[in-house]
């Protein structure tokens, strides 16, 4: 059978640490937490499950810091959580079943993360593979008979293990600052961080959000090496900016790189927004009906039913009255 540490980075997770670990309770040799910053009890929880609690010094860069916790690990498999996860009894199940059958040349296990909506997040998503067990350390092999050359490609099992993702709130604000601070630095952001930080905008991000993101915004519009899909990302971003800035012009001047290739439901629902306040209903209801029936979603899927169907009652509403 291998054995597994358990590495969790934290902060201020008093109201889920304890539900996290207990419903991991008995499945690993090792438990790394390593905390950020508390300002509660959580190291406190920490302590009562393991006594390997190490601090770490926040430099908003969350791949350094798991790579800290990484780095105190002893045992042959590393499995990541978040303190907002949980592993019911069923799925616990599955976890022993896997620790006891899991080959040796497995070097990355994938398990289901699954969003309940009762629970506040800002994941675009219900259910999707994640990696969440790693070999601590890789064993090259040679392949080819000629010309060989060590295969750099991981072997990754899928397993059947699903994770609930529970939190009690979204850390949307904690994100966007992250973002920020990556693009003030000089990093340009990959595909993956761009449509991430467009996705926690229109999720869960405030006016002062977007007008803080215009300026990064707008210099991934206006990169060439971006993709169309991508660009779709910014073209909504700075739409929803000129828009809460109230600019008509440059609204449009955003909205329409979208609306005349590709139209998306988010870009629709910003012009539907846009004519129903200024009052003009009958207009701003094409717009919502065109979120809700004739595009998809890009960044949320509520801008493809929830939020235009919310806004088509109000106009219905209004023009009946």
């Amino acid at each position: 059978m291998i054995t597994m540490s358990l590495c969790m980075i934290v902060k201020n997770e008093e109201k889920v640490l304890r539900r996290c670990l207990d419903s991991l309770e008995g499945l690993f040799e090792e438990i790394i937490i390593v905390d950020t910053g508390s300002t509660d009890d959580t190291k406190k929880i920490a302590a009562e499950y393991t006594d390997k609690v190490y601090d770490y010094q926040w430099i908003d860069d969350f791949a350094d810091a798991r790579n800290f916790a990484f780095s105190k690990a002893t045992m042959e498999y590393i499995y990541s959580a978040d303190a907002d996860e949980v592993l019911d009894e069923k799925n616990k199940a599955r976890f022993r079943a896997l620790k006891e059958a899991l080959l040796p040349e497995v070097e990355i296990v994938q398990m289901w993360y699954v969003n309940t909506k009762e629970y506040a997040t800002t994941e675009n998503f219900d259910k999707e593979y994640r990696p969440k067990l790693f070999r601590r350390l890789r064993s090259f092999t040679w392949i080819d008979a000629i010309h060989e050359s060590v295969n750099l490609n991981p072997v990754v099992y899928d397993s059947d293990i699903e994770i609930l993702h529970m939190p009690e709130s979204n850390h949307a604000g904690r994100d966007l600052r992250v973002f920020r601070k990556q693009i003030e630095q000089g990093c340009r952001l990959s595909g993956k961080l761009l449509t991430m930080y467009a996705r926690e905008l229109f999720i869960a991000g405030e006016t002062e959000d977007f007008l803080a993101a215009e300026d990064g915004f707008f210099q991934m519009a206006m990169d060439s090496r971006r993709s169309p899909e991508e660009l779709d990302y910014c073209y909504c971003v700075m739409a929803r900016i000129w828009r809460l800035k109230n600019c008509p012009e440059e609204f449009f001047k955003w909205a329409l790189k979208n609306l005349v290739i590709s139209p998306c439901s988010e870009m629709c629902n910003e012009v539907g927004q846009f004519y129903f306040d200024r009052g003009d209903y009958p207009e701003a209801r094409i717009w919502f009906v065109n979120a809700l029936q004739e595009t998809k979603p890009i960044l949320a899927a509520v801008y493809g039913d929830e939020i235009p169907a919310k806004m088509l009652d109000k106009c219905n509403e209004i023009l009946a009255s």
